[in-house]
């Protein structure tokens, strides 16, 4: 489908003044076949691996922003799950060794980050991830660039408590490895995780893509705020029309964008995600959108009613667009890197319940989320349960981003710095579940899952 004048005028508006980009370039790279008896030779295989498609991404990336002067945010490179790859050298100094040097690699071929240390356990864990997940708080606190994350649970299995079970502890335990506890915000916990995902810290190269493959990640909060702002007197039935043309051209922006890149590397293109990504800077924000629809602040009743709204319109819009949709494609609600979710949060309009119904209907879950950092770990694991059952039970993907904050305590600020933004410190609920979750086991898989 050609573009036409008018909607290359208009996206040329969007860019210019209401902040739409290229939110992430994600290159997805197989590393199994640098796999080697001889550790040492099986580093150098996927650093020199790594560094060579990290450096063509990279150049080519920067080539196209200025032929078309649509602003690319981050160049990362996601991974095949690194438990895939070293089960036969299994110990935690191998692991954090191979960290190391992923790290470096990203580093010198100027990747943003790097994703896929971690595993697939939705059903159950082998010896090699269990080391695997012991040393993760080693691994974020030891690199800059490397993300971890784990897949506990699918529909058609049911959810991993046990992992969960452990991951409360793991988190309070890098939290306490880093500063303010920054490191928590480089794992991500999953249910029904994507293996196409472009943005961090769940991206992961998964076991079913090809050799490499390029995945895009767009942002336009900024322009659909725009557009629901000019449109204040218009029904539902019409707003959803109009943010839906709007995402459509987004999304052809994003493809055009995406296919051109791929090929100048020599690699397949893979999809467009769509999510709505937010960034603390004044006029990106999804909270911001939902409040122009009438939501004096969002939080207030009406609100997942609004967030169901936004998310169809999206998914529809970016489905017209392209048939290479993928990754997650829905709304993002970060809180720290959405100044109106922070602002939401500090003024009582928004608590984690609300949050946790948000994303029944949205994607992709608790999402740069600071806590107490005297939260009991079995609560941080209850938390990350809760929302993971909903993505079990209504079989789409969810994920928690959790951050203990060391020494903060609920209502006290912290500031994690550039993109990922500032919020207050959530208040938990100070009940226990601490028996139920201690039962471990497997949550078993929903009969909407018997499908066959």
């Amino acid at each position: 489908m050609p573009f036409s004048i008018e909607e290359i005028y208009e996206t040329a508006r969007m860019i210019l003044f209401e902040k739409l980009d290229i939110r992430t370039t994600t290159l997805g790279v197989n590393i199994k076949d640098c796999i080697h008896s001889n550790f040492s030779r099986f580093q150098k295989n996927v650093h020199k691996k790594i560094v060579r498609y990290g450096k063509s991404l990279v150049k080519n990336a920067r080539e196209i922003e200025i032929k078309y002067g649509i602003p690319i945010v981050n160049k990362r490179i996601s991974i095949t799950p690194i438990s895939l790859v070293m089960e036969t050298h299994a110990t935690s100094k191998k692991y954090l060794d191979m960290a190391k040097i992923i790290d470096l690699a990203a580093k010198e071929s100027e990747i943003d980050y790097i994703g896929g240390f971690g595993a697939l356990v939705h059903k159950g864990m082998t010896e090699a991830e269990k080391i695997l997940i012991d040393c993760m708080p080693d691994v974020i606190a030891s690199t800059e660039r490397v993300c971890c994350f784990l897949n506990a649970g699918t529909t058609s299995s049911g959810m991993n408590m046990d992992v969960v079970k452990i991951v409360g502890e793991m988190l309070n335990k890098t939290a306490r490895k880093t500063h303010n506890g920054i490191g928590c915000a480089r794992f991500v916990i999953f249910v029904n995780a994507p293996e196409d995902n472009p943005f961090m810290a769940g991206a992961f190269h998964g076991p079913g893509e090809s050799e490499a493959s390029l995945n895009i990640g767009i942002s336009g909060p900024g322009a659909v705020r725009s557009v629901v702002e000019k449109n204040r007197e218009c029904d539902m039935t019409e707003l959803s029309e109009i943010i839906k043309r709007t995402v459509f051209k987004i999304t052809r922006a994003g493809e055009l964008v995406g296919r051109e890149l791929a090929k100048k590397i020599g690699v397949s293109f893979g999809i467009v995600d769509i999510s709505l990504a937010p960034t603390p800077s004044p006029g990106d924000s999804v909270a911001e959108i939902i409040e122009a629809f009438g939501i004096e602040k969002i939080g207030a009743p009406g609100s997942t009613l609004a967030i169901a709204l936004l998310m169809d319109a999206v998914k529809k819009g970016g489905a017209m667009a392209s048939g290479n949709v993928g990754g997650l494609s829905g709304t993002f609600i970060p809180v720290s890197e959405d100044a109106g979710m922070a602002e939401a949060v500090a003024s009582k309009a928004l608590n984690i319940e609300k949050l946790e119904a948000f994303t029944a209907v949205c994607s992709v879950g608790l999402d740069m989320i600071a806590i107490p950092g005297d939260t009991p770990p079995d609560t941080i694991s209850a938390i990350i349960a809760d929302e993971l059952a909903i993505g079990i039970i209504n079989n789409k993907t969810t994920a928690a981003r959790i951050i203990p904050v060391p020494g903060k305590k609920a209502g006290e600020k912290v500031n994690f710095g550039g993109l990922l933004g500032k919020m207050p410190v959530m208040p938990v609920n100070k009940f226990s579940s601490s028996k139920f979750i201690k039962r471990g086991g497997r949550l078993p898989s929903p009969v909407t899952s018997l499908r066959n």
